[in-house]
């Protein structure tokens, strides 16, 4: 293996110095007797061998099992996880390996790679490096292209996502008004009043909505759960302007996601709207629910989520005014108000009704 580090003397002053042949630096050993610059010399070249060495003779080991660990790059990890993906999840990742950011590792032997490297491209990339990088680590560890981790799980910089909030009725009135696409009006109008994502949303059928029973139901893409909804006058009248049959958005349903969410940017940045997106009325809904004191459990089966955590992450800035007892009382007197039903008398509706089948 050839030193990195030669030795050489200077006329003038005798002083013997190091000359790195990767860096071209040299620096002084700062003596001038020949035996000890050696010693010095072996030393720093010893201490670079060393753990390109063990390097060396950890590649021959697992050349054993894998014949592609002394070549393989990140660009491969990259092949690799794109290969194992499909649909939007596979687009993602064909975007994010396309970043800038990956150029500084695209090229470099996985296990020849340094933490410092990693955090590098980290520091150059955004949070969609973050997220993707961590995977990509994550993903050459459960293919064994990686022996141990580069960075350990727990210093991994945090993900920090830009703040996200919901979109206000008046802004949502201002979108409209300046709309002038009836499909893509009615669709925003449609977000409004569901709080589905904007891909449910698009994707809904005519035969997703049960008129005799006032309500729309339709299975979740990102989670597979069931997302039903009652609904009033307000959003009766938008359904009746749309397609009786097929979907309800000929042409939305077509395009892809990230294209509707460009175009909407596009209105709201006309509109001077800012730190909002279509996702943002989804927030909105959750908001509004909580804000007028819609029961929490009817909430999660109109947004479709399978726990109260999440519903409770959707509407976490909602500013809820409390009525004070004396006035809820006075409305349940009235009969303004109608009690749910307490877990004991359900459980012994539902004995009752047991009983009766049996």
């Amino acid at each position: 293996m050839k030193n990195r580090f030669r030795l050489y003397r200077r006329k003038k002053g005798g002083m013997f110095y190091a000359h790195d042949s990767e860096t071209g630096k040299q620096e002084s050993l700062g003596t001038k007797d020949r035996a000890e610059a050696t010693t010095l010399l072996n030393a720093r070249n010893e201490s670079f061998r060393a753990p390109q060495l063990n390097l060396h003779i950890a590649k021959a080991y697992l050349a054993g099992t894998d014949s592609g660990v002394s070549t393989r790059t990140w660009q491969d990890a990259f092949n690799a996880v794109i290969e194992s993906k499909d649909g939007s999840t596979k687009d993602r990742w064909v975007r994010a390996a396309k970043e800038s950011a990956f150029d500084l590792i695209r090229s470099h032997v996985i296990l020849e790679t340094q933490a410092e490297q990693l955090f590098a491209c980290l520091k150059a990339g955004t949070v969609s490096t973050n997220v993707h990088l961590r995977k990509l680590h994550n993903f050459c560890l459960a293919m064994n292209w990686l022996p141990w981790p580069i960075i350990p799980k727990r210093l991994w910089p945090a993900v920090k996502f830009q703040p996200k909030r919901a979109i206000t009725l008046a802004e949502h009135q201002r979108i409209i008004e300046r709309e002038k696409n009836p499909e893509r009006q009615n669709f925003y109008e449609l977000c409004w009043h569901l709080g589905g994502s904007q891909t449910d949303v698009a994707n809904l059928n005519a035969g997703d909505i049960d008129w005799p029973n006032r309500t729309i139901a339709y299975t979740r893409q990102k989670t597979g759960s069931l997302a039903m909804i009652h609904f009033g006058y307000e959003l009766e009248a938008i359904l009746r302007r749309l397609p009786v049959v097929g979907p309800l958005f000929p042409y939305l349903h077509t395009v892809r996601c990230g294209d509707r969410a460009t175009e909407f940017k596009q209105r709201c940045e006309g509109l001077g709207i800012k730190g909002v997106s279509l996702h943002s009325y989804r927030y909105a809904w959750a908001e509004r629910a909580k804000l007028c004191g819609y029961p929490e459990r009817f909430a999660q089966e109109a947004l479709g989520h399978n726990s109260k955590a999440v519903h409770r992450a959707y509407a976490r800035k909602a500013q809820v005014k409390l009525p004070s007892l004396e006035s809820y009382e006075k409305q349940a007197a009235a009969d303004q108000i109608i009690p749910l039903p307490s877990i004991n008398a359900e459980r012994e509706r539902i004995a009752r009704l047991g009983q009766s089948v049996g």
